[in-house]
């Protein structure tokens, strides 16, 4: 059993990465439901949670059915991340997670998410002020690094466990690499084989179907995996996973039923969640992710597109389920 903080995980647990734009209370219900064990908000400002800015406070929404939770934060000073996080306490989440890792430019230039690697002092610093500004555990992502000449998450890991995080979870990506190339996963496995290191480790990075699951468990020896992109459209991935590793089997492939109704549950969800016409218009960024490599989807991307109620959904999941019926009738 993993541990944070009080938090009890399963032996090898699974998360969902928090990821902008997509890491939002329907799409963590759904990968809940298909076996994610821990899961993070979007990560939210901390300049905004103090502003009281709308779109951040619309963020600390979460629900019991996700449990358990975290809220995760950026920023590049200390009073604010500690003020954020005490604003953060007031919602009860499970646990307080810090972004050291998020590579896009209008963050890094705010000194802040991966623009934090450069300065491994100030790091501890707005770490310390979070830690010591709440109850909840606290824990970390970051990368390795700022670029391949300044790889610091030896350094980074240990000092981060001296301001009292209860876990670390390291994209084995550096900033310059944004999302391209190959994770490097040996340098998870050296945190790992460091006896100083007490805090449970979780690996993240290019983790996509169950086999590289396990073959990273086996060799890198971390004590679970964060699963961000490879989730977008197809939750189904987390207990196809755990379904690998109990038996050696793979699970069926979701079916076109299984996907039409993820997509309806997802969009039911939204529209409740953000109202009915913002929550599917929000929806279409997904409908291509859910469907990808289904032959003759494109001709209904474009209906689903323009969709704006429940109604108009629930009528074309019924026209889409019968066109595949027909479609595999045919074969």
């Amino acid at each position: 059993m993993i541990k944070i903080g009080n938090i009890e995980l399963p032996e090898f647990p699974l998360l969902l990465a928090p990821m902008e734009d997509v890491s939002d209370p329907p799409f963590r219900r759904l990968c809940k439901m298909h076996g994610a064990d821990l899961m993070y908000s979007e990560f939210i400002s901390s300049e905004g949670l103090i502003r009281d800015a709308i779109k951040s406070r619309k963020k600390l929404d979460i629900f019991d059915y996700e449990r358990p939770v975290g809220i995760q934060i950026f920023g590049g000073d200390e009073e604010a991340m500690a003020m954020s996080a005490r604003i953060v306490e007031t919602v009860n989440p499970d646990l307080v997670d810090i972004n050291f890792g998020c590579p896009v430019k209008k963050v890094v230039c705010k000194g802040a998410g991966a623009g934090v690697l450069k300065d491994i002092d100030l790091m501890v610093r707005l770490t310390k002020a979070v830690v010591s500004s709440t109850h909840l555990p606290v824990t970390v992502k970051t990368r390795l690094g700022w670029d391949s000449t300044s790889i610091n998450i030896d350094e980074v890991a240990e000092r981060l466990q001296e301001t009292g995080i209860k876990a670390l979870t390291i994209h084995a990506r550096t900033r310059a690499q944004m999302y391209k190339g190959e994770a490097d996963w040996e340098h998870i496995s050296r945190i790992k084989q460091n006896p100083n290191i007490e805090i449970p480790i979780f690996g993240n990075g290019d983790i996509d179907s169950a086999e590289k699951a396990l073959a990273y468990k086996q060799k890198y020896a971390c004590d679970g995996i964060m699963i961000g992109r490879a989730a977008i459209g197809y939750p189904w991935i987390f207990n196809e996973i755990k379904h690998f590793f109990n038996t050696g089997e793979h699970l069926p492939e979701p079916t076109i039923s299984d996907r039409l109704l993820a997509v309806r549950q997802h969009a039911e969800w939204s529209a409740e969640w953000k109202g009915e016409r913002l929550g599917l218009v929000e929806m279409r960024q997904h409908y291509s992710n859910y469907f990808r490599g289904i032959p003759h989807f494109k001709e209904f991307r474009k209906k689903f597109l323009e969709v704006f109620t429940m109604e108009e959904m629930d009528s074309l999941i019924k026209e889409t389920q019968q066109f595949y019926e027909e479609y595999q009738a045919q074969l």
